[in-house]
């Protein structure tokens, strides 16, 4: 009888850590992604062109992949080093709404990456030390819906705040995003337990000597062209989808937090699905089905001509289910290719290849989409066709890079 209550808590225990990990993932994503649906309001207050909003959201993504954490990651209890990393977080992001013009702003940004880049795969690697394979593309699941809650409740209410307090304009998101940091560290201290197991190995070598070890093994090379290739995929397109929209679709200026909202919630919906369908019938089926379906929403929105709200909006939706849906069967896959012991650090380095491939992917589309004289963006068409064919290479890859049965019976 007493077998019954004693369960019920430790589930109950088990839901209050995975949430509050989902908190921190919510505010790393939101801090991440705040500014690509504001790329209007950044051109036309900051005074600058396509190019240079690139560069402004690569600082973050450079900063982010940096790869001193992967130095540390595993010589720190994981508990202490999130939450360190998380209150300087929530500091940076006040400088980020502190910043009076571009170069101050590209400044607080590389910083808010330096240590909120690390967050991420710090939240990934904490739910792989703890969360058995079988069981870990649902609880992942759970983890990454933060980027569905992300696009349901902060990136709108972010976006109206910038439209309607004229007297802060874009600077109004990062003083929310540093409201709710706040707020949910308050709420998550206590749910996180201390997990320090992979302090207690012994390492041998020196720490560089290690890393190194860790970066030239085929498998993980392996692993990190494929986490570079899906970043690539997303992150040619995601940032300037909401520039498209309104110059050259028609879209109003003041739907575009419609859009995220849709998207946001048939995400949220999804993520747990998604999860559960990788554990049920394989992470490396599921992966790929969502690949070769995602192409079409590739595509489609960066070919758009004039089109009604509710074919935006059902494009758009897809788009966030599938492209965000990637990810959860392909972290599930990766965070099991190497032992607790160094997982950390080789986390922390699938964090930097996210974030590195990710800026570059908004730079050299930067360059590509220009703003013609009529005020319409032009070569959006080539992003999403040379993102297409990087789609079609992680559908390639996953199944080279994890088809070790031997080590990894389940993920084949």
């Amino acid at each position: 009888m007493n077998t019954i209550p004693h369960t019920t808590e430790i589930k109950k225990r088990a839901r209050f850590f995975l949430f509050s990990l989902a908190g921190i993932q919510f505010i790393h994503i939101v801090d991440f992604m705040i500014m690509m649906p504001l790329g209007t309001e950044f051109i036309r207050a900051l005074n600058i062109n396509t190019h240079q909003f690139g560069l402004l959201l690569s600082s973050y993504t450079f900063a982010a992949a940096g790869m001193l954490a992967t130095y540390y990651v595993d010589r720190f209890e994981r508990r202490q080093l999130l939450l360190g990393l998380y209150a300087f977080c929530i500091l940076a992001t006040i400088a980020c709404g502190l910043a009076p013009d571009y170069e101050s702003l590209f400044i607080a940004r590389a910083f808010a990456g330096a240590f909120g880049g690390i967050l991420g795969s710090l939240v990934q690697t904490i739910v792989a030390d703890s969360i058995p394979f079988e069981r870990r593309g649902k609880a992942l699941g759970t983890v990454m819906s933060a980027f569905s809650v992300s696009t349901v409740a902060v990136v709108p209410l972010g976006l109206f705040l910038a439209n309607q307090i004229p007297g802060l304009g874009w600077l109004a998101p990062f003083f929310l995003i540093a409201l709710v940091s706040a707020v949910i560290l308050y709420l998550g201290y206590p749910n996180i337990p201390k997990i320090a197991g992979h302090v207690d190995h012994v390492h041998e070598g020196s720490r560089l000597s290690q890393i190194f070890k860790i970066l030239i093994a085929p498998q993980n090379i392996k692993a990190f062209i494929f986490m570079a290739l899906i970043m690539i995929t997303g992150f040619s397109v995601i940032p300037y989808i909401a520039l498209y929209l309104t110059a050259n679709v028609g879209i109003s200026n003041s739907y575009i937090s419609l859009i995220y909202l849709c998207g946001g919630i048939a995400t949220l919906m999804s993520s747990r699905f998604i999860g559960h369908m990788a554990d049920k019938h394989g992470k490396v089926t599921v992966f790929r089905i969502l690949a070769i379906v995602s192409l079409m929403s590739l595509l489609v929105p960066t070919n758009l001509p004039v089109t009604p709200l509710w074919i935006v909006l059902i494009n758009s939706t897809e788009f966030f289910i599938l492209v965000s849906g990637r990810m959860i069967p392909a972290m599930a896959m990766v965070s099991q290719l190497v032992e607790n012991k160094v997982r950390g650090t080789f986390m922390s380095l699938i964090g930097s290849v996210q974030m590195l491939s990710s800026g570059i992917a908004s730079v050299l589309a930067g360059w590509i989409v220009t703003i013609g004289p009529d005020g319409l963006m032009q070569h959006y068409s080539l992003v999403g066709y040379g993102t297409a064919m990087c789609g079609l290479l992680t559908f390639w890859l996953v199944g080279y890079s994890h088809s070790d049965k031997k080590k990894h019976k389940e993920i084949s």
